[in-house]
């Protein structure tokens, strides 16, 4: 093999684990930017943001959705799984754009336009799954839902939940192995609850029927795992205020795209995290992400706070 071929196979080999890492960052810089619009319009959704029941009601949540997925799987009623995520992914991308245009807009313009793009989205995805589209859609709703949980969970309810799901996708994955059931499901509903990154432009997702003993077509990155370590991001950009504040953008609005070392510390937390875990995907094997990406970011945040000097349990 010459050196030009393995150099051009050499990048063909990475560039579905650096697109998904591209997929990661671009969640996290998108989540910091919606958590001021979003605050702006009232969209937390918990009473005490510092209530480590939070975490626990949560967790509760995932567990019991998980188990209506499966039995829903098991008695062959997928269509009102899908459904259900459906209405869930329009809710989410109106309340996405929302927050966008309510920084240039009025009230009633930017409620009309946010319901007819959710709406228009939806649609498209229901009736034209292909990997651009579950992508670009996946980054939106996984930006809003990361944004929208990260400024209603205070930094120690998001510790504790980061470390619960991080046991609970090792356990899910390596143990019960019900999230790669969970994971097979959801690729046949053809839904952004996955990234997907195809090994060549040919790859059709809509026509892609999973067989493990295939050649694999595509890598796959489960949502969760770039929203779950975003949340201790956006929850630190929000609830720590004894940092400095980087601004990330080349223009300024008040309190949107500006980051404060800790959560910037979870931020590349979570990237080193990724890193970690594509060298173990690279080999081939179903890993699950939470325990890298989520110790990652758990990690950086300490680091963050130590190098801002601030405690790192928020007092």
């Amino acid at each position: 093999m010459t050196e030009t071929k393995k150099k051009e196979t050499t990048i063909a080999y990475l560039l579905p684990f650096v697109v998904m890492g591209v997929f990661l960052l671009l969640v996290q810089l998108i989540s910091i930017m919606l958590a001021q619009p979003m605050i702006d319009e009232g969209m937390q959704f918990t009473e005490d943001p510092d209530s480590i029941w939070n975490s626990i009601y949560y967790i509760g949540l995932i567990l019991g959705f998980t188990l209506v997925i499966l039995y829903a799987f098991k008695k062959n009623i997928k269509w009102l799984i899908h459904g259900f995520i459906l209405f869930s992914i329009g809710a989410t991308l109106y309340y996405v754009f929302l927050a966008i245009f309510a920084i240039f807009m009025n009230e009633s313009a930017s409620i009309i336009l946010s319901l007819v793009l959710s709406v228009a989205l939806t649609i498209l995805l229901y009736r034209f799954p292909e990997w651009y589209v579950i992508d670009i859609i996946g980054i939106l709703i996984g930006a809003g839902v990361a944004a929208i949980i990260g400024i209603s969970f205070g930094v120690m309810p998001t510790l504790v939940l980061l470390i619960l799901l991080a046991v609970y996708d090792a356990i899910s994955v390596y143990q019960t192995k019900h999230m790669l059931v969970l994971a097979e499901g959801v690729m046949d509903m053809k839904v952004p609850i996955l990234f997907v990154i195809p090994n060549h432009l040919n790859f059709s997702f809509r026509e892609y029927k999973y067989d493990k003993d295939a050649k694999r077509e595509a890598f796959f990155m489960g949502l969760g795992d770039a929203v779950m370590p975003t949340i201790l991001v956006v929850s630190a950009n929000v609830f720590i205020t004894q940092a400095d504040y980087i601004n990330m953008l080349i223009f300024e609005l008040p309190g949107i795209g500006i980051i404060n070392s800790p959560a910037l510390g979870a931020a590349v937390g979570t990237i080193v995290g990724f890193v970690a875990l594509m060298v173990l995907v690279a080999k081939g094997k179903p890993q699950a992400g939470l325990p890298f990406l989520n110790t990652g970011a758990i990690l950086g945040y300490v680091i963050g706070c130590l190098w801002s000097g601030i405690p790192i349990i928020p007092l």
